[in-house]
C-alpha cells in the first residue's frame, strides 16, 4: 500500500520509518526538508498520484493552506489523516475543507521519534473520527494496528482537554526546568527526578513546534497552565508559612536566661 507523507520532520520521518517497516511504500513531499531520494517527490501532486493514504504531517497552523492545496489533488477512494498533538482544529478544518466527498480522520500519535527509539510500547494513538466518514474511522483503526498501535477513540473536544491536563502541563514545566538548566547533569539525581528524563530530553529535541502546537493550539491549555501556577503559589505560601512558624517556635534545648 502507498502511503503519501505531506511533512517530513522529526515525527514524520520516524512514522514514515514505522510505515515502511509494517511494509507500506511511503512517499514524501517536503520542500523544507532533506528526504531520501526514494522518498522525495517533487511536488504535492506527485507524491499524492496513486497514494491510497495522504498522512497530514505538518504543522497545525500551516494545515489550512496545505488542506486548500490538497483538495483538488484528491479523488475518490483515497483517506486522509493528520497526526496534530491538537485535535478540534485540524478536524474542522478536515471536516469544512475536505468536506463529504474526501474521506478523512484525525489521529494523535501518543509517541514520538525518542519513544521509538527507545522501543517503548504501546504504541497509544487517539482517533478522532468524523461524523462524517465513520467509515474512513474504521479503516484508520486498522491502519494503526497493523503498525502495532493501541487505538483510543475520543471526540476532538474530550482529546484537547484531556492533552491540556497531561502533555500540555509536562511540556509547561519541562520548558521551565529545561530554561533553569536543571536536568542537565543527572549524575546525583534521585528515581523520582530520573522519571522526568524522558520529558526534559522531548522538550531539549524539540525545535519549537511541538512546544508552540500543545500550548497556542490548544483551546484549554492557557486554563491549564495557569491552575497549575495558582497550585504551585499555593503550595509555595503554605510552605513559607511552616517555614516562618518553625523559626518562631523557641529552642528549648537553651537554658532560660
Amino acid at each position: 500500500m502507498t502511503i503519501a507523507l505531506l511533512g517530513y520532520g522529526r515525527f514524520g520521518q520516524a512514522f514514515a520509518d514505522l510505515l515502511h517497516d509494517a511494509g507500506h511504500t511511503v512517499v514524501v513531499f517536503d520542500p523544507q526538508a532533506t528526504v531520501p531520494a526514494a522518498r522525495q517527490r517533487a511536488s504535492m501532486a506527485e507524491a499524492v498520484h496513486g497514494a491510497e493514504w495522504i498522512v497530514l504531517a505538518v504543522p497545525v497552523p500551516a494545515m489550512e493552506g496545505v488542506l486548500y492545496e490538497l483538495k483538488p489533488l484528491l479523488r475518490d477512494g483515497q483517506t486522509v489523516i493528520d497526526v496534530g498533538s491538537v485535535k478540534q482544529q485540524p478536524c474542522r478544518l478536515m471536516d469544512e475543507l475536505l468536506g463529504v466527498n474526501i474521506a478523512h480522520a484525525g489521529t494523535h500519535p501518543l509517541f514520538g521519534p525518542l519513544s521509538l527509539a527507545r522501543n517503548e510500547r504501546p504504541l497509544r494513538t487517539v482517533l478522532c473520527a468524523s461524523t462524517l466518514h465513520p467509515d474512513a474511522a474504521i479503516r484508520t483503526r486498522v491502519l494503526l494496528e497493523s503498525l502495532g498501535c493501541e487505538v483510543i477513540e475520543r471526540d476532538a473536544a474530550n482529546h484537547d482537554r484531556a492533552m491540556a491536563q497531561t502533555h500540555a502541563l509536562a511540556f509547561f514545566i519541562a520548558k521551565a526546568l529545561v530554561d533553569m538548566g536543571i536536568g542537565e547533569d543527572l549524575s546525583m539525581a534521585p528515581p523520582s527526578f530520573l522519571g522526568l528524563a524522558n520529558m526534559l530530553a522531548a522538550v531539549r529535541g524539540d525545535a519549537g513546534h511541538l512546544f508552540a502546537a500543545i500550548q497556542r493550539e490548544n483551546p484549554y491549555a492557557a486554563e491549564a497552565r495557569a491552575a497549575l501556577i495558582a497550585h504551585l503559589g499555593a503550595i509555595h505560601r503554605r510552605l513559607s508559612e511552616l517555614e516562618g512558624a518553625a523559626l518562631s517556635i523557641p529552642d528549648m534545648t537553651e537554658p532560660p536566661s
